[in-house]
């Protein structure tokens, strides 16, 4: 688990195709001596596996299933990626819950100053927009931030000062893709809301307005 809290500004050293899928080798400034064989590292939001480390690199193997679903397929030798270790038991718990498990690509289709602030608009797809809430969390390329305001599809975000320093955001433009993670808790109220349907094959959600006033969810 992680906290969407990023602690360092990653660089791709190589993105090498084995076998059909990826093997990835980033370079950071983290502190790897705790770092062990099999431990989790997020990178720009996405959870990979160490296969191999240094004092300053890890590397990791990337399955069609991460690729399929995220942004990795178009990474480059030289881009910057956020980066966060899994997070402790005794770690100040500072962003939200995040799993490193991207739930969808977005694009960012507004960039501009407000203030010291940075102002940004992303479009998510249809599909998870449901899953998104005002002021509620969600995950932007491993960023942990807060929905301002929601226009169906489209959430408007601002990042302060220190976000933009320590993270990738200063590469972000309109049509630049993103890694989303909603909030984890969202996917589980939706399974218990399908109660005994969620069993059926591959179940369609049939979370609606009129279905949660109709289990007197809404009055």
């Amino acid at each position: 688990m992680f906290t969407g809290i990023i602690e360092s500004l990653g660089t791709v050293e190589s993105v090498q195709n084995v076998g059909g899928d990826v093997r990835l080798r980033i370079h950071t400034d983290l502190d790897m001596s705790d770092v062990h064989l099999g431990d989790s590292i997020a990178t720009n939001g996405i959870c990979l596996t160490v296969i191999d480390w240094g004092k300053n690199w890890y590397a990791a193997d990337v399955s069609r299933e991460s690729l399929h679903r995220t942004t990795l397929s178009s990474w480059q030798t030289g881009q910057r990626v956020n980066v966060e270790k899994a997070m402790l038991p005794t770690t100040r718990f500072g962003g939200h819950i995040v799993s490193g498990h991207v739930d969808a690509v977005g694009e960012i289709t507004a960039v501009r100053s407000d203030a010291r602030s940075i102002y940004f608009e992303v479009t998510a797809p249809a599909e998870i927009a449901k899953y998104l809430a005002e002021k509620g969390s969600v995950t932007v390329d491993g960023i942990s931030l807060t929905i301002n305001h929601l226009r169906g599809n489209v959430l408007s975000l601002n990042l302060i000062p220190h976000t933009a320093e320590r993270t990738n955001i200063g590469t972000w433009q309109a049509g630049c893709k993103v890694n989303l993670e909603v909030d984890v808790l969202a996917r589980y109220i939706e399974r218990l809301l399908l109660g005994d349907k969620a069993a059926e094959s591959a179940p369609q959600s049939k979370i609606s307005m009129d279905f949660l006033a109709e289990n007197g969810f809404l009055r």
